[in-house]
């Protein structure tokens, strides 16, 4: 394709503007921010003396909007630095510069008549073939340009992003009629490919697909709770994982989204359909519409289905109670069928099954919520998408279901759902009728490892588009290529000449198994392959060490099977940097601890652009132990060429990442915090992760890898590590840090500076690395750091003590 998009503008600073203007920042490209000149000074304004021709107050609210993306969270920028791709402006005087840019977003308030007359002055400034499109949610995408001229309509499309747009990754494409194939084709490969987005051709109908199923779900849902007298807090308990939804379930979901914004979203359908049944399917219950009245929308008021309130005893979560409409404790769901679906063995699959097939009260709410859910999607094809791949998708992608509707119809048995459907009096639809009369018995098949989707206007099963270049590793070790495995661990042929380290223990921790594998990876890649990738599909890239194994050792003085399992993996370490051909991490989600130091032990890194990198060990009583604090110590002094300058400041820098246990938040991040280096990318859509990774792999091997060659380090020996101690003892005098904080620090502190040396010294990896174990196995015997290590076992939160 020869368009491209090297910048933007986004017309409209509120949330949702600033947001997607920050995604873009994040993405690379600078953007203008636009917004309407304010109508009146503000006290503030008018004490600084400004008038309604100052440029500061014609900008307010796009500058608002932007620097309110400094203190948002979670944070909409991978770095704050980012924020300077963005530049303010107003629509009076700044839309000349939509003549600069290659797209322009609309995001301003949800009023056709407001649209129209906004892209009617646009198209005085845009130049010819720049897109244009409408972030709204659920607007006629044609309606707004029915009186723009013809080269508008060509380059016009409703782009719908989710809320968060960093974090959801949702992305709705929505052509008008006369939208250029072109310009789709374009959009969608953008989105996914620059925008890292999971990109959904979708239909011009009100709300578009997701926000059409998840508010008919929604309002089923509320409508069900009060025929059955259940509480929210219970509702919430069946519609979460135990139905392979998020933990914020139903109601917390409203809560985070804000229930305004919802009812909105319902009103859409309700005002832009003349169906009375779709109009009754959308008619939001009176208790959430008086709670809108009294401002009681969630998070964003303080308050909403739950409520946070301060007791002697600490923090209480309320419920509402929708018949009094006053806030009472939280209940328990206390339901046989939900906790049955919990406790049980097997995947989500069999959860669900066992939930929906139940006999108790959770259990019929649970199937009547789905049913409805089920039938009214199947419903909507071809209305609303004209395959259910699209509406599973945007489902999982939208509202984080872990499986779309037809993926979940399958999973609980066509044929028996649809059974007890009929026996319920219900209507199938055409889609599903048309399944059955065909005799087939599922919406999904599987063959010759291909899968295909039933297609309602063919009557068959269409092949689903496989990109070569999402990779995923479930299926090759399907496809027999698995060169060897153990309880941790896997070695898997990707093809071309790469292999590929997959850790699979449970929360991918590392134990002797995964251990074990590196050392066999890397011996066996240097023999037959032309290079490693480090990488899985896990929830978490690594969230280090196996804690429990560690913390049984420690309490049964078992020092010496500590000692050996650490020098183990250090050694594994060692023998990632140091392998005769390139070895490429590919981290995403959670990496720390251990997990970074296998990252930081690989040559190259391809992360993520979601990654969270850090070394956590001191927030669990311990300090870095793989060749973490040396790795780190590398990245900080390694631009230091001058062997007469003073390393000392780049190793504070070390000691405060380290001992504050600081963690990037993103990829981009971790760049500046020198856990990534130069010549480290990243992928924005993880699906692409992996072969990236892979091609990371390939071109290094093809320049013609060079191993490294160990180095001695320059360290600051005994007279900084004076320092970094006053440093950790005037914080524990301050009341800054406890005594075994400090303990933690000085520890820290001993193995940056090379300990009891001269400044200056050269010293070996080999010798830090000694330091580190040391100063970890006397940590694993202190009281403290084994209440530690059993807190964060317990809460999955660190201790301060």
């Amino acid at each position: 394709m020869n368009m491209q998009i090297k910048s933007a503008a986004v017309l409209g600073a509120g949330i949702m503007g600033s947001t997607i203007a920050a995604h873009l920042a994040n993405v690379g490209i600078p953007t203008y921010l636009l917004d309407i000149v304010p109508r009146e000074l503000t006290e503030k304004e008018k004490s600084q003396g400004l008038t309604m021709e100052s440029p500061a107050v014609r900008n307010r609210l796009a500058a608002g909007g932007k620097q309110a993306l400094l203190k948002a969270k979670p944070a909409p920028l991978y770095s704050k630095t980012d924020v300077e791709l963005i530049n303010v402006g107003n629509f009076e005087d700044d839309l000349k510069v939509l003549g600069e840019v290659d797209w322009i977003i609309e995001v301003v308030v949800e009023n056709l008549a407001i649209k129209k007359k906004l892209f009617a002055r646009v198209d005085e400034y845009r130049k010819p073939g720049t897109i244009v499109s409408s972030n709204t949610s659920g607007i006629s995408i044609n309606a707004m340009i029915e009186d723009m001229p013809q080269e508008f309509k060509e380059h016009f499309l409703g782009t719908h992003f989710f809320n968060p747009p960093r974090y959801m990754k949702l992305l709705e494409i929505i052509p008008a009629k006369e939208t250029k194939q072109e310009v789709v084709d374009f959009m969608m490969h953008f989105g996914e490919r620059v925008l890292g987005k999971g990109v959904v051709l979708a239909k011009d109908t009100p709300n578009f697909i997701a926000n059409r199923i998840g508010t008919y779900g929604l309002i089923a849902t509320a409508k069900e709770m009060q025929e059955r007298g259940l509480s929210i807090s219970q509702v919430d308990a069946i519609t979460g994982p135990a139905m392979g939804r998020p933990k914020s379930a139903s109601f917390r979901t409203l809560d985070m989204v804000g229930l305004d914004t919802f009812v909105h979203v319902a009103n859409n359908v309700v005002e832009n359909t003349d169906s009375a049944e779709e109009k009754a399917a959308f008619d939001v219950p009176k208790f959430m519409l008086d709670m809108v009245d009294k401002k009681w929308l969630g998070d964003k008021s303080g308050q909403g289905f739950y409520r946070k309130e301060r007791t002697p005893k600490g923090k209480q979560i309320l419920e509402i109670d929708y018949n009094s409409m006053d806030y009472k404790p939280k209940e328990k769901a206390g339901f046989a069928s939900l906790e049955a679906a919990k406790a049980a063995p097997g995947s989500s699959v069999d959860k669900l099954k066992m939930l929906i097939y139940g006999k108790d009260e959770a259990a019929k709410f649970a199937w009547e919520t789905a049913k409805k859910a089920l039938l009214y999607t199947a419903a909507k094809i071809p209305e609303i998408a004209d395959d259910i791949v699209s509406i599973d998708k945007a489902m999982k992608w939208g509202f984080n279901w872990k499986m779309g509707p037809f993926e979940t119809w399958d999973a609980i048995g066509v044929e028996k759902s649809v059974e007890r459907m009929k026996q319920d009096g219900e209507d199938l639809p055409p889609l599903v009728e048309k399944l059955l009369a065909k005799g087939y018995k599922s919406f999904y098949k599987k063959d010759e490892g291909r899968l295909y989707y039933f297609d309602l206007e063919s009557g068959g099963y269409k092949p689903t588009i496989e990109k070569p270049e999402i990779i995923q590793l479930k299926e090759m070790k399907k496809a027999d290529k698995v060169i060897k495995a153990n309880s941790g661990a896997s070695l898997i042929d990707m093809g071309d000449g790469v292999a590929c380290l997959e850790f699979h223990s449970p929360n991918n921790a590392i134990g002797a198994d995964i251990v074990q594998m590196i050392n066999y990876a890397v011996e066996e890649v240097e023999k037959n392959y032309e290079g490693l990738v480090v990488g899985n599909q896990g929830k978490n890239f690594c969230v280090g060490a196996n804690l429990m194994l560690l913390l049984m050792e420690a309490q049964d003085d078992n020092w010496d099977d500590i000692n050996f399992i650490v020098k183990g993996f250090q050694d594994a370490c060692m023998t990632l940097k140091y392998s005769q051909k390139p070895v490429v991490a590919a981290p995403f989600a959670m990496t720390l601890g251990g997990g970074c130091e296998v990252m930081l032990g690989s040559h190259r890194v391809r992360a993520a652009a979601e990654t969270y990198i850090g070394q956590v060990e001191s927030g669990v009583g311990l300090i870095p132990g793989g060749g973490g604090n040396k790795e780190v110590l590398i990245r900080y002094t390694e631009g230091v060429t001058d062997p007469k300058a003073d390393l000392q400041p780049y190793v504070n820098k070390a000691f405060e990442m380290i001992a504050m246990s600081k963690v990037a938040t993103s990829a981009k991040e971790a760049q500046d915090m020198n856990l990534l280096r130069d010549t480290d990318k990243i992928t924005v859509n993880q699906d692409y992760l992996l072969y990236d990774a892979k091609q990371t792999v390939l071109a290094m091997a093809q320049e013609g890898f060079e191993p490294l060659r160990p180095k001695k380090l320059r360290v600051v020996g005994e007279t900084g590590y004076a320092a970094l101690k006053l440093g950790a003892y005037t914080m524990r005098e301050g009341g800054f840090i406890s005594a075994h904080d400090e303990k933690i620090a000085n520890k820290i502190s001993y193995v940056l500076t090379g300990g009891s040396v001269p400044a200056n010294t050269l010293v070996t990896e080999q010798y830090l690395l000694d330091l580190e174990r040391e100063a970890f196995l006397s940590l694993c015997g202190e009281p403290k750091s084994q209440e530690r290590m059993m807190h964060m076992l317990k809460t999955g939160k660190p201790l301060r003590n």
